[in-house]
This record gives structure tokens, C-alpha cells and sequence, in this order.
């Protein structure tokens, strides 16, 4: 079985290809072909169609979040991997052949799967209210090896108003450290820098040109290290952001219509 790694370079399309000639250069290299998109087009649903094989009202994920009838509470980014139903590629593969070894550096539902590695985002919530940047890992022990090699997760830098390259150059390293130590059959890496670029600046902002020549430096360097050390590479996206020009914000047309209450806060 080839061992092989799937990089998911979130919200990379040939308009943001243009800005990054390492990876262009080895894309052209290869071979592409389009994916058809899940609905709705999020992370949590488009990476669990993809580590399934099935469609959301099959696997059961159909957002980033979704609302508890019985609790009253809507609950994002929920980690544990039993949420998603249907078979995963690691169990087909595993099957297919015993010595097969997976590890997932970064892809959503990580918590609990049975796979061999797993990296994964876990902030630790004290009694006073704070929120530590963390990881979660197995084995347990991978967590100390990465913060200790390369400093603490940058949780912030990860996602929200801060994000920037520092949290996919930190991935990237531990795809690297896991590659090494490890050397899994299958090796999923998730680098999200794009994402949040997009989001605060709009793809049609000239600012993404030097956003996405970040990632494609560290991405291209990821990619020829693996590359180097006998890996196939698989490179996926999850989704596109794209200029709009018609919207609605149901938000409002909810309470305009007086089905939405809102409260204050400060």
C-alpha cells in the first residue's frame, strides 16, 4: 500500500493558486480534477463526507454545529469522532490490510478514532474562566514532544480575528515530527491559513496575494520534505469563498418577522 499524505489546504482555489508558485509548480506536476461539494459547504461536513465516503444525512454531520432539542443548546465544534456515522477510509483500509497505520494531524471529529496518531486542538477551560491553548493527543504523550520541541499551540492564531501563518507552520512541523517518528501508512494534515485570510480580507483584496504566498511557502516545504521522504501527496479543499453579489442575512429577516429575540450583552 502506497503511503500516502492528504494535505487539506482549506479554501484554495486557481485564483488563489495564481499567488503561489511552489505549489503551482508542483501541482502542474500532477493531475486535478474537481470535487463535488457537500451542502453546506463547512469544514466539519466537508471533511467527514470526505473521510467517509458519505453524504451528510448519512454521516450525520450537517454543520459545524447543531441544536440539542432536548438540552435547549446549540453546541459547535463537538470533537468526538463517534459523532460521525458510516464507515471511515482507516477501517476500510485497515481491513483491506492489517499492517495499514493512519494518522490525523488537524482533521475535524479527530477525538477518539481509530486511527494510530492524532493531533488535535483542545483548549483547557480552568474554574476561573480562562482559555489555554492545548492540544489533544494520541499517544498522550506526542503533546509534550510537540510543545516542547516547538512551544504551545497557538489556539489563537489558529482561528478568529488573529489567525495568521503561525498556526499552519506549527502544523506543518508536527505533520513533519509525526512523519518521522511514526511514518504512517496514511498522513492527513490540515493548514487553514487561507481560510481566515479570505474571511477578514475578501477575495478580491490585494492583501490575499502576500496571504497566500505564506501558505505556499509553507506548504510547498511540507510537501517536498514528504515528497522526499517516498510519500504520494493528495492535495484537497473543502470549499471556496468567492465575491457575492446578492445576499440575505436570515438573522434579521428573523426578527423582523418577530421569530428572534435578542439580549444585550456587554
Amino acid at each position: 500500500m502506497h503511503r500516502t499524505a492528504v494535505i487539506n489546504l482549506v479554501a484554495l482555489t486557481p485564483k488563489q493558486l495564481k499567488h503561489m508558485p511552489r505549489l503551482r509548480a508542483l501541482m502542474d506536476s500532477g493531475t486535478c480534477c474537481n470535487l463535488d461539494p457537500t451542502l453546506p459547504a463547512v469544514t466539519c461536513t466537508s471533511q467527514s463526507t470526505m473521510l467517509t465516503g458519505a453524504s451528510p444525512d448519512r454521516h450525520g454531520i450537517v454543520g459545524n454545529g447543531w441544536h440539542d432539542r432536548e438540552r435547549a443548546e446549540t453546541k459547535f465544534w463537538q470533537q468526538s469522532n463517534h459523532l460521525v456515522h458510516g464507515e471511515k477510509i482507516w477501517t476500510q483500509l485497515k481491513r483491506l490490510d492489517p499492517s495499514f497505520t493512519c494518522a490525523n494531524c488537524f482533521w475535524w471529529y479527530a477525538m477518539y478514532a481509530g486511527v494510530d496518531v492524532t493531533i488535535t486542538p483542545r483548549p483547557m477551560y480552568p474554574a476561573d474562566g480562562r482559555k489555554i491553548p492545548d492540544i489533544w493527543t494520541h499517544p498522550a504523550s506526542l503533546r509534550d514532544e510537540l510543545q516542547q520541541a516547538q512551544g504551545q499551540f497557538p489556539l489563537f492564531k489558529f482561528w478568529g480575528p488573529a489567525a495568521d501563518i503561525s498556526s499552519s507552520a506549527w502544523i506543518a512541523n508536527a505533520v513533519r515530527h509525526v512523519d518521522q517518528h511514526f511514518d504512517p501508512t496514511l498522513l492527513l494534515a490540515y493548514l487553514p491559513h487561507l481560510d481566515y485570510g479570505l474571511q477578514k480580507f475578501g477575495p478580491e483584496d490585494p492583501r490575499m496575494i502576500g496571504q497566500a504566498a505564506l501558505l505556499d511557502d509553507v506548504a510547498a516545504s511540507l510537501i517536498e520534505d514528504l515528497m522526499a521522504r517516498g510519500r504520494r501527496i493528495l492535495v484537497v479543499n473543502e470549499y471556496a469563498i468567492v465575491p457575492v453579489q446578492q445576499s440575505c442575512a436570515p438573522n434579521i429577516a428573523l426578527r423582523d418577522a418577530g421569530l428572534l429575540a435578542l439580549r444585550h450583552e456587554c
